[in-house]
């Protein structure tokens, strides 16, 4: 009788996890049901139509994003000892370094050893239809590496909640001379789209703050500590609906693209050389990391993180995907103080599948171009693809704007990041899949790596509340 009964547990414990996995099959079935229903191509409205469940699941997430991220970091650092948030924080640079890193020489080695580019224009296939891509605006990667720290100090906390600045080049009206972007009028502007890495920033600051305050921060920190358990227990009930909501994203997705056989043909080798990459980092790499930090393997987190991957998969977003992220840590046993420290954080820095990816399509485009790449070249966009990853939103396909930069260290110009558009919408699940896994990962690491830290704070803490104690009782 005990097999039924632990047949029946894991069912129920693991039960969300096969529902999403349900959903994304459902929303492949459910997409080229749709396509062949018509003959004709679905127009923009039919495909809303499809995407509205879906967009309004996404809407909820990202609503629970900024509430969720100023809340967890704030208690998490305001909660711990000053010098072991230090430690926390060094260890956490530390490990997203490593892993940005090691992702962007791995995607390197692939492209410059498979030569993907190379291969496509050997078939005598080139130019891919751009469809209703537009290109990115007039921007220098001075510029935008500029922009990514006037991020990090917000003018205007409030203005951080909606907008998030950008520098505007503006093309004089005498160009006589003028033959460099460099050489633009500059000017800027606020886009929609929360600041996340400033608010991050402005919440750690907090968070040390009330540390450094002790008793009279007490008030402010159980607000922060309040309003976080609030976030996660409004997430417990929009994570029910990521099964619909995923089904019907992955169904809209599938209804915009034109044409299967340039996915295959022409960029098959990109695709294919990406995806390589991304798993090679994902349960290689990773795994070796995790290895080497707890002297354990890693395959028993990963197999909890079914939730985590899938919900990714379907959103293509790390930051849509934060809440659920943070629950399941949770049910894993993971201390909370560590968690809401670690993946906030990594959410908004640690993008490793898409530094990975900015480098291979990078060398790609200029295989493709016949462009010669030197030593110079290859370490420029290592270095300008890390950066560009750090930059990058935590939203879906939010690489290709940053991947403007990367291509100008190889000196290509911006339109060419049409060339690769047709399969991103789906490497940028996996690419996505493979950031917030890398986060996951990171907390338990951490975690891990400071428990003997963390019983020595607790067993502090037991021993003030019993001494309260006492001490109340000898004074009635």
């Amino acid at each position: 009788m005990a097999r039924p009964k632990r047949w029946k547990s894991c069912m129920s414990e693991n039960l969300l996890t096969m529902l999403t996995v349900l959903g994304v099959l459902s929303g492949v079935a459910l997409g080229f049901i749709l396509r062949a229903s018509k003959s004709t191509a679905w127009s923009k409205r039919d495909i809303m139509y499809v995407n509205f469940v879906g967009d309004l699941f996404l809407r909820m997430l990202k609503a629970l994003i900024l509430p969720l991220i100023v809340g967890s970091i704030i208690t998490a650092i305001g909660s711990l000892d000053l010098s072991l948030s230090g430690r926390i924080g060094m260890r956490s640079i530390y490990y997203y370094a490593t892993t940005t890193v090691t992702a962007v020489i791995l995607g390197i080695i692939l492209v410059l050893s498979i030569r993907p580019g190379v291969v496509s224009t050997e078939g005598g296939v080139f130019v891919v239809d751009p469809g209703d891509y537009k290109p990115p605006r007039n921007i220098t990667t001075t510029d935008t590496l500029l922009d990514l720290v006037r991020n990090i100090f917000p003018s205007n906390l409030v203005q951080a909640c909606l907008k998030h600045y950008q520098t505007k080049l503006i093309m004089p009206k005498n160009m006589t001379g003028v033959n460099s972007m460099y050489d633009w009028n500059i000017d800027h502007e606020y886009h929609d789209g929360t600041n996340t890495l400033g608010l991050v920033i402005f919440g750690i600051i907090l968070g040390i703050t009330i540390g450094k305050m002790g008793d009279a921060g007490k008030p402010l920190l159980d607000f922060f500590t309040s309003l976080s358990d609030a976030m996660m227990i409004i997430t417990n009930w929009v994570i029910w609906l990521s099964p619909l909501g995923v089904t019907f994203l992955v169904a809209s997705k599938l209804l915009e693209i034109n044409d299967f056989g340039v996915v295959v043909g022409t960029l098959g080798w990109y695709f294919m050389t990406v995806l390589l990459g991304l798993f090679i980092h994902g349960f290689g790499t990773l795994s070796v990391i995790y290895f080497v930090c707890t002297r354990e393997l890693p395959f028993k987190s990963i197999s909890q993180m079914g939730q985590v991957a899938v919900t990714a998969f379907g959103t293509a977003s790390s930051s849509a995907t934060l809440p659920i992220t943070l629950q399941c840590l949770d049910k894993m046993g993971l201390d909370p103080r560590i968690t809401r420290f670690v993946v906030p954080i990594g959410a908004t820095i640690n993008m490793d599948g898409t530094a990975l990816y900015e480098a291979v399509a990078a060398i790609f485009i200029a295989q493709l171009r016949g462009i010669e790449m030197s030593l110079s070249k290859v370490i420029g966009v290592s270095v300008t693809a890390t950066a560009a990853s750090i930059g990058a939103a935590g939203i879906p396909q939010a690489g290709l704007v940053t991947m403007v930069m990367v291509l100008d260290t190889v000196g290509l110009p911006p339109e060419d990041v049409s060339l690769i558009i047709a399969v991103d919408w789906l490497l940028d699940r996996f690419r996505t899949t493979i950031n917030v896994v890398c986060d996951a990962l990171g907390a338990c690491i951490i975690e891990k790596m400071s428990r003997g830290e963390l019983d020595a704070i607790n067993a502090r803490q037991q021993e003030e509340a019993v001494e309260l104690t006492q001490l109340s009782k000898t004074e009635a």
